[in-house]
């Protein structure tokens, strides 16, 4: 009698095993799939975390550049450039703002006495570097013609400098002149023919 009744059974059995089996294929094929392109997305999303770069890996070419960007671009000041980079404030500059920056050019860096550059490119003076860097940077914007004579300006690392007027130019400091401006679209930069050094603290 038990038999009987597998024996009749089986053929039942097998109907409704083959389309359970390929049903189980089915739902196993997909949650593969599923899973590869879950893993494939978490990749894609590792590598391009670990390619982000901050604010200055941001492409935009058809935007006004910024601080740094035009930095970059004037053959005029690749020392401060270099000195940006080893004292790590190029996502900082490249950010918002808006700041007014005197770029030193290259000539102006070349007064300095011999080895003082090379001096602060080095990884142990990158504090030093890096405070007069910020000795080059005010927090807004401040065109030329606002800048007046016998102001007063706080810069970023936290020291004042001094403007003064003599015969239509505007100098900072008593040493260093104003030669040109450029607007950028986080402020604006001063290429000035001198360094300016921080008082000591």
């Amino acid at each position: 009698m038990l038999y009987t009744i597998i024996n009749t059974s089986i053929p039942f059995m097998k109907k409704i095993t083959v389309p359970l089996m390929f049903a189980f294929c089915v739902l196993l094929t997909a949650c593969g799939s599923e899973t590869t392109t879950s893993e494939g997305t978490t990749t894609g999303t590792e590598a391009t975390q670990e390619t982000a770069t901050g604010q200055s890996g941001v492409q935009d070419d058809a935007s006004q550049k910024n601080v740094v960007q035009i930095a970059v671009g004037s053959k005029d000041h690749t020392t401060l450039v270099a000195a940006v980079k080893a004292a790590e404030l190029v996502d900082v500059l490249s950010n918002t703002g808006p700041f007014t920056v005197f770029a030193p050019t290259n000539a102006a860096f070349d007064l300095l006495p011999a080895g003082t550059v090379d001096g602060l490119l080095k990884p142990e003076k990158k504090e030093d570097l890096a405070d007069i860097l910020q000795y080059h940077v005010s927090v807004g914007v401040y065109k030329e013609e606002q800048l007046q004579d016998g102001q007063s300006l706080g810069q970023v690392n936290g020291s004042n400098i001094t403007i003064s007027k003599k015969d239509g130019k505007t100098i900072i400091n008593g040493n260093a002149t104003i030669v040109a401006s450029i607007p950028a679209s986080n402020g604006i930069i001063h290429v000035i023919d001198g360094v300016l050094l921080p008082p000591k603290k």
